[in-house]
C-alpha cells in the first residue's frame, strides 16, 4: 500500500494527506466523498488510484436526467423468444467514480445506498453481489449550488471520509506547471498496476489483526457522544460514525506498519470521518462555525488515554 501511495504522490502534487486518507479508506473498506472547486484533480485522483490498484474502473457523470437504472442496470425483454436479459450497470466495478454526485436528484442518488452499505444491487427483484473490493469515490463542487441537490444525511453517512481538497502550495503548483504537457502533445499516461483486487482484499482482512486497547474504545465512544452534547450541533454523530473512526484508525495504523492503534491515529482520522456527519444549528452556521471547528474542540476537551 505504501508503494501505491508513493506512486500517487509522484503524479498528484500538494495532496499528500488526502492521498494517504484516500488509500486508508480503501483499506478500511469504506467510501470517500471528495469536495473541492473545479481543477484540483479530484477525477485524476480517483482514476490514478483505480489504475494503480489493478481493478476495474468506471466513471459516471451525474446529471439531472440520470436515472437509477443508468447506474445499477436494467432488465430487457426479448420479443423473439419471450425471454429477459439483465444488463448490469457501471456500478459493477471495483472503483466507481460518481462525478458531481449532487447534480442528480435524490432518486438517482439513492441508487447507490444499497450498493455502498450492503455491497449488492437489486434489479427487478433479483439481487446481485458486487465485485470485491468495491470502492466509491464521489465528487462535488462546494461553491456552485444552482441546479444541484444536496446529499441527504442518510447518503452522507454511507461515506467513511469526506476529504476537502484545497489549493496546492506554491512549490506544488510550480511542479504542476513544470509537468504539464501542451494540449497538442498530450497523451494519457498508461499506468502499470501495483496491486491486484485480490491483494487489496487480503490486506483488508488484516485489519482484524490490528489491536485496539479497551481505553481506546472508550475514547472513541466519548468523542462520538460528545458531539451530540454540543449546543451548536443539531444532529450529532451516530454509532456508525464511531465504527468509521475505529476502522479508519486501524487502517491508518496498518499503513504505518503497526499492528496496534494509538490515540494519535484516532485524532487524525476523526475530522474526515465526522465532518460530514454533524448537522450544525442555524445559529452556529450564522456565526461562521463549521463541523471541523467543533470536532477540533471536542478532541481538545477529552483527556487522551495513556
Amino acid at each position: 500500500m505504501n508503494e501505491l501511495i508513493q506512486s500517487m504522490e509522484q503524479r498528484l502534487f500538494g495532496q499528500k494527506l488526502n492521498i494517504r486518507l484516500l488509500v486508508t479508506a480503501l483499506l478500511a473498506g469504506g467510501h470517500v466523498l471528495l469536495e473541492g472547486v473545479p481543477g484540483l484533480g479530484k477525477t485524476k485522483m480517483a482514476r490514478t488510484l483505480a489504475e494503480l490498484s489493478g481493478g476495474d474502473y468506471r466513471r459516471i457523470q451525474f446529471t439531472p436526467d440520470l436515472m437509477p437504472g443508468d447506474i445499477t442496470g436494467s432488465v430487457i425483454y426479448h420479443m423473439q423468444d419471450h425471454s429477459f436479459t439483465t444488463i448490469q450497470g457501471p456500478i459493477f466495478t471495483n472503483v466507481l467514480l460518481a462525478d458531481e454526485i449532487n447534480r442528480s436528484g435524490p432518486k438517482t442518488q439513492a441508487a447507490l445506498l444499497e450498493a455502498m452499505e450492503e455491497r449488492q444491487v437489486t434489479i427487478q427483484g433479483n439481487t446481485y453481489k458486487l465485485p470485491n473490493p468495491f470502492f466509491v469515490v464521489a465528487t462535488q463542487n462546494p461553491v456552485e449550488y444552482e441546479g444541484t441537490y444536496p446529499l441527504p444525511e442518510a447518503q452522507l453517512d454511507r461515506f467513511l471520509f469526506k476529504l476537502v481538497l484545497d489549493y496546492p502550495g506554491e512549490e506544488a503548483e510550480v511542479e504542476i506547471l513544470r509537468r504539464h504537457v501542451s494540449f497538442g502533445q498530450h497523451q494519457e499516461e498508461s499506468l502499470e498496476a501495483i496491486l491486484t483486487p485480490e491483494r487489496i482484499t487480503e490486506l483488508q482482512r488484516r485489519l482484524s489483526d490490528v489491536v485496539v486497547e479497551e481505553s481506546l474504545y472508550n475514547y472513541i465512544a466519548t468523542i462520538i457522544r460528545k458531539t451530540r452534547d454540543s449546543k451548536r450541533v443539531q444532529l450529532g454523530a451516530s454509532p456508525r460514525a464511531g465504527i468509521a473512526v475505529l476502522m479508519a484508525s486501524k487502517a491508518w495504523a496498518l499503513l504505518d506498519g503497526r499492528t496496534y492503534v494509538t490515540p494519535d491515529d484516532i485524532k487524525l482520522v476523526a475530522r474526515p470521518a465526522l465532518r460530514h456527519r454533524l448537522l450544525l444549528t442555524p445559529q452556529a452556521e450564522l456565526e461562521g462555525g463549521t463541523s471541523d471547528h467543533i470536532i477540533q474542540e471536542t478532541l481538545g476537551s477529552i483527556p487522551v488515554p495513556r
